[in-house]
């Protein structure tokens, strides 16, 4: 058994200073102020010297981990991730493949899940294959423009299996609902996302009964459709931000680059402190930062030089979700481990709660991660 003690302990929605969490065969035990919880004899002790302790981050979209993508090497790529707080993490397999290249990576990711070192790998982010070819970074390398066509799917869609925890599509695109229909028969447990979309939010709601239930990185990579010329149209922003059970995925780089501060200000008022996600949508791509993006160093561009997504991991999204918004330490916790589990299913992880696994986060009052553990380990 392990005790964590002088700890302000991170609940889903206030603090207990003077905590202390007890870890018994990898999962919470007990917790509670240390003068009214006992510490069993012959614990270890760890001492949080008055830290915050937390959830272990749960980030359901990234790609890579530094410059190392997950389906080339998920050892190097948890391990990046894990060294920032992240004890589950989905990663995001992108359109850009074809079938025989996406059934290679899910395999890959398969294998990885049974290796200790990728231990907080949890599931596939499928960013794809359908989504709208007018979005997102890399689109010219887009194989997925043509008609929807079980042939062309399903092996994909059965290789997954139930590893995908999500699938992204665009509600637009033609014989979508079929798509939808056999890759909830496959994994009936699935989520879908609108992503890489200009659908009306009617094509959306029509999807949401089969479990349409996230909006990818909300704002990015998103069209607009204008009724009049002299007025702003409705489109995938609106119908995440109206529908409150659709869940907002939010990339918080350090300059508002991918969501303007503001916009994350509003995001955050319109839908409230359980349906905000922040993802790390951590990607590696060569493109040259662009003219107007000087002393940018956490977003990455592709050839093309628009933006391809975050460099860094969701503790420091975290962090600046916090300067960005004035949220608290209480509220971006949530927003990175409670929420992203109700999204996508997960019940034993998530928030301090006696049963649940005791993936925990030790980070200071700026979310600088300073101990990591999973499953009772301590990993950093």
């Amino acid at each position: 058994m392990k005790a964590i003690v002088n700890a302000t302990l991170v609940m889903k929605d206030h603090l207990i200073p003077d905590g202390v969490l007890i870890i018994e065969d990898g999962k919470i035990a007990d917790f509670g102020e240390m003068r009214t919880t006992p510490v069993p004899a012959g614990c270890e002790i760890i001492d949080a010297q008055g830290l915050y302790v937390g959830p272990g981050l749960v980030d359901i979209h990234a790609h890579d981990g530094g410059k190392v993508a997950f389906t080339s090497d998920p050892v190097e790529a948890s391990r990046y991730h894990l060294e920032g707080g992240t004890t589950t993490i989905l990663p995001a397999i992108y359109f850009k493949f074809n079938a025989e290249q996406y059934i290679t990576h899910i395999d890959t990711l398969r294998k990885a899940m049974s290796d200790p070192a990728c231990g907080n790998i949890a599931g596939i982010y499928m960013e794809g294959m359908y989504m709208n070819p007018k979005f997102g970074a890399n689109r010219k390398t887009n194989p997925w423009t043509g008609p929807i066509r079980r042939e062309d799917y399903l092996p994909v869609v059965e290789a997954a299996g139930d590893l995908a925890k999500v699938w992204v599509l665009a509600p637009e695109r033609e014989n979508i609902e079929q798509f939808v229909v056999d890759a909830k028969k496959i994994n009936p447990t699935v989520r879908f996302s609108v992503g890489h979309s200009e659908a009306s939010p009617q094509q959306i709601e029509a999807l949401m009964p089969y479990g349409l239930c996230i909006g990818t990185h909300h704002t990015n990579a998103t069209g607009d459709l204008p009724k009049y010329p002299e007025c702003r149209g409705v489109c995938v922003d609106e119908a995440v931000n109206y529908n409150r059970d659709i869940y907002a995925e939010m990339i918080c780089d350090s300059r508002g680059i991918h969501v303007d501060p503001y916009m994350q200000r509003l995001i955050r008022k319109i839908k409230g402190e359980d349906r905000l996600i922040l993802i790390s949508d951590c990607s590696y791509d060569d493109g040259e930062t662009p003219p107007g993006y000087d002393g940018v160093t956490d977003v990455v561009f592709d050839a093309a030089g628009e933006i391809s997504g975050f460099a860094g991991t969701v503790s420091v999204a975290c962090r600046n979700m916090m300067v960005h918004t004035g949220a608290s330490i209480v509220d971006v916790f949530r927003y990175a481990s409670y929420n992203p589990c109700r999204a996508v299913g997960f019940t034993d992880r998530g928030e301090i709660r006696k049963g649940l696994r005791a993936d925990l986060v030790v980070c200071d009052h700026w979310f600088r991660v300073k101990h990591v553990f999973l499953k009772g380990e301590q990993k950093k």
